[in-house]
Order: C-alpha cells, then sequence, then structure tokens
C-alpha cells in the first residue's frame, strides 16, 4: 500500500474474502445504525453526491462528523470523505472545518481533590472518532469490499 493510500485512509480486504453485491453491502451499513452508537446512518440526500452518509454530533465537544460514502459495485469499492466541523467556543467564533482521514480523539477534564487532599486532573469525557469510523470500515472489509478515502466525491 503505497502513501497516498495511507494518508487517505484506504484499507483493502483480505484477499480470500468474496466480494458481496452491492446490497448486501448496502444493507449491512444500513443494519449498524441502533441508539447504541453514537451516530446515525442514512441514505444520502439529492444534493451530496454519496450514496450513504453517516453523521455524529458530540455537542458535549462542540464537534460534528459527516462520513459520505459512495458505492463504486464495478470495482468493489466503497469511496469515503470525512468531514469534521469543531465549534469549541460561544457565539461560532473560533469554528474550524476539516475534510479528510485524519483520527481524533476529543476530552474533557476536570481539576478534583484526590483522597490525599492534592488537586488532580481527571478525564471526565472522552470520545474517539474511531467509534463512528471503525464500525463502517470493519463492514465494509468483511464484505470484501475496498474502503477508499478520497479528497472528493
Amino acid at each position: 500500500m503505497g502513501l497516498l493510500s495511507r494518508w487517505t485512509g484506504t484499507r483493502i480486504p483480505d484477499g480470500l474474502v468474496t466480494p458481496k453485491p452491492e446490497a448486501d453491502l448496502r444493507d449491512a451499513l444500513l443494519a449498524l445504525n441502533s441508539p447504541d452508537v453514537p451516530y446515525s446512518l442514512r441514505e444520502g440526500q439529492q444534493g451530496e453526491k454519496a450514496d450513504l452518509v453517516a453523521e455524529c454530533h458530540i455537542k458535549r465537544v462542540g464537534v460534528r462528523l459527516k462520513t459520505s460514502m459512495r458505492l463504486v459495485p464495478e470495482k468493489h469499492e466503497v469511496r469515503v470523505i470525512h468531514e469534521r466541523w469543531e465549534n469549541r467556543s460561544a457565539g461560532n467564533a473560533n469554528q474550524q472545518y476539516g475534510r479528510g482521514h485524519a483520527p481524533a480523539v476529543f476530552t474533557q477534564k476536570e481539576t478534583v481533590t484526590g483522597p490525599d487532599g492534592r488537586k488532580q486532573r481527571v478525564e471526565v469525557f472522552r470520545f474517539d472518532t474511531q467509534e463512528v469510523t471503525n464500525p463502517l470500515e470493519v463492514t465494509v472489509l468483511r464484505a470484501g469490499w475496498t474502503w477508499r478515502g478520497v479528497f472528493r466525491l
């Protein structure tokens, strides 16, 4: 696998897996949708250029993630673009936008007094963006399709 493939987050399935039909892959991806996961998965809308879209909004840290997927049955490939909006201040004064494969971990910490009376920083919240992308990626690879990161759909 080349440097560009690593940079875009491209993953290739094990050669022993026979690619499943597009309809089976679509059903398997949509089956990931449940109240227990931190994202919602839906069919792409008309202007999105995507077949499926996974969205996640973590209000606690001011982050919104969107993973757009286009299925390419001729190549048994899912083309993926990740987008991230961050707003960590009030009034949208410092909003940031990013696109592409960039795993990140968002945490919140508080200062508390420990049992020995000393102050210490304790992690009270943690969110890893791979909680959204890993289940999607694993489902695609198990179906025998390539997970290909792209810069635009």
